[in-house]
């Protein structure tokens, strides 16, 4: 009877070492792209993230010159990668303003540009004024950013902060170009004093001659409380899904576009989607699956980010109407992310993470289909 005990103990101590080395070989790499405290800033925060149609990941994010705040000497910084995220260039400054001055430059959101060398980027200064600039090398260097500000008078809305995404935007497939963007009523010193549900909106802008121009599309209704921070794709009949950022409500709302962006369905709130009141991403994979990435926690902290963990990343065959399988990216502190897609189907994973607290560090992850739909 031992002998058939520690044998039977022994194959399911086999099985599972198989099982775990297996799951293991599906997550390709993980690899620190921006780490606190190295290379001249304070903070790395807000991670966005497009692969190039010459293969090389870009990486965007805020360099936070002296502190973990969102306000202040505030830089847009971008990594390269020409191997798939496993090995990164010297940071690039794309965009500062004034040196030490205390002048906020973020919201980074890039668009790829399909049979094209463009690359689009939209941007704010201290969430106030909106910039738009281009990269046709490759993401090497950058054009003079050309100030749009003027195109959000468009929106009927009372607008004083505005940022765009912060995530990657996208080409639809009659070619508009397509930002996410949120805007807000009230300086921050000001956020409680009325918090209606429309003290937020979002949604988004666009450009149909490849960037020369923008204009502003529609926001989606306020019927939930204060929306942000949001980020889409189109599904296969041509319309837009929207997933946005619901202060305080436990999860993440959707709104969709039958008309490429102009207007939008009131908003509900996904149950199917937890999350902190944090930013998400969403990314179209192939034919009607789409994928999904944020902390997975419905229940607020102490503070804003305590529940921000356990970043999961979904997958929906239905073009986000269900989500069908899920697994744990990072299990500690983890806030926000961005996703794509290599041209070998491998699944690009990028997020804020840490220890103590998920401002520590910027992370990628490289997993496989195989492994996400394994549970």
């Amino acid at each position: 009877m031992k002998l058939r005990t520690a044998v039977f103990f022994g194959i399911t101590w086999l099985v599972l070492v198989s099982l775990t080395f297996a799951a293991q070989n599906d997550i390709n790499f993980r690899q620190d792209v921006f780490t606190a405290g190295q290379d001249g800033y304070h903070t790395y925060r807000i991670p966005a993230m497009v692969i190039t149609n010459q293969g090389t990941v870009l990486v965007f994010c805020e360099g936070r010159k002296i502190s973990a705040s969102d306000a202040g000497n505030i830089d847009l910084l971008l990594k390269r990668s020409e191997n798939g995220g496993r090995d990164w260039s010297e940071q690039i400054v794309v965009h500062e303003e004034q040196g030490d001055a205390a002048i906020t430059i973020g919201n980074p959101c890039p668009i790829i540009e399909r049979d094209s060398n463009n690359i689009h980027l939209l941007f704010t200064r201290n969430n106030k004024s909106l910039f738009y600039t281009k990269s046709v090398d490759d993401g090497l260097t950058w054009s003079s950013p050309n100030e749009i500000s003027k195109i959000l008078k468009d929106f009927d809305y009372p607008l004083v902060r505005c940022g765009t995404g912060p995530v990657h935007g996208i080409q639809m497939k009659n070619g508009r170009l397509i930002a996410t963007i949120w805007v807000n009523d009230c300086e921050v010193k000001d956020k409680e004093k009325n918090p209606t549900k429309s003290r937020y909106q979002a949604g988004i802008i666009y450009s149909d001659d490849s960037g020369v121009t923008w204009k502003t599309g529609g926001l989606a209704p306020a019927n939930l409380n204060r929306l942000n921070e949001c980020t889409v794709v189109e599904r296969l009949d041509g319309s837009l899904l929207l997933n946005m950022r619901a202060y305080h409500s436990g999860f993440r709302a959707i709104s969709t576009s039958p008309n490429g962006g102009i207007t939008w369905s009131k908003p509900i709130l996904d149950k199917n989607l937890p999350c902190p009141t944090c930013q998400a991403s969403m990314i179209h994979a192939s034919g009607s699956e789409i994928l999904f990435l944020n902390p997975a926690a419905s229940k607020e902290g102490k503070f804003l980010g305590a529940s921000r963990r356990n970043l999961t990343l979904r997958l929906s065959l239905d073009e986000g109407r269900t989500w069908s399988h899920n697994r744990v990216i990072n299990q500690g502190a983890a806030g926000y992310s961005d996703l794509a897609i290599t041209d070998k189907g491998g699944i690009l994973c990028l997020f804020e993470n840490g220890v103590k607290n998920y401002r520590e560090k910027i992370s990628i992850v490289e997993v496989n289909r195989a492994w996400l739909v394994a549970n």
